[in-house]
């Protein structure tokens, strides 16, 4: 793997990424991460990489060592009204505006770049190529893991913990036979057909 250059002139850099792009309910949560190099962190890597206790531990020392980390998020009703795209470039807006630290460059995951008043770079893979963003990743889906256990606490029937909210065959079953609930994203369409709207 080819190693990543940072852009020249910048020292503090924060990694933007997201999770739950493809789910049919929850929001689409961000998250960006600034590393303290003083303390570095072994074994980050694509979240997706990882395993589930592994990418926990990784969270909780992510969360003690960077020097600053903050969510954002887009929930189902921005989602239909944007647009699951615009939705995340707004979520990782969010993001970046959260921190406590303001970053001089943002390096964001995947091939476009969200509005931001800092400079920023897109990365394709970059949850894969460098640390800040595989930082953010990790920091992103554990948290919207936890939200995903939550709901199905709530909502037993759908399986939620299982699935995370993908259009898996369970998910397309329940949602066939309960109906949509108010997380669901109605604008996607295995929701839309269940509501007749397709």
């Amino acid at each position: 793997m080819t190693p990543f250059i940072y852009p020249s002139g910048f020292s503090l850099f924060a990694g933007v990424d997201e999770v739950g792009r493809g789910p049919l309910v929850g929001d689409v949560v961000t998250a960006a991460v600034i590393l303290d190099p003083n303390k570095p962190i072994s074994g980050l890597n694509d979240s997706k990489k990882l395993s589930e206790k592994k990418r926990q531990m990784l969270a909780e020392e992510i969360k003690a060592k960077a020097l600053c980390w903050a969510l954002g998020r887009a929930n189902p009703l921005e989602i239909d009204q944007l647009n699951i795209l615009h939705a995340t470039m707004l979520a990782m807006t969010r993001a970046v505006e959260a921190l406590s630290v303001t970053p001089e460059f943002a390096l964001i995951d995947g091939n476009r770049e969200p509005t931001l008043s800092i400079p920023c770079q897109a990365i394709v893979k970059g949850d894969g190529l460098v640390a800040e963003i595989s930082a953010a990743s990790i920091i992103a889906k554990v948290a919207r893991d936890q939200e995903m256990e939550e709901l199905d606490a709530r909502h037993p029937e759908y399986q939620f913990a299982k699935h995370k909210g993908y259009p898996t065959a369970v998910h397309l079953e329940m949602l066939a036979k309960h109906g949509p609930i108010d997380e669901h994203r109605r604008s996607f369409k295995p929701v839309k057909r269940v509501l007749g709207e397709l």
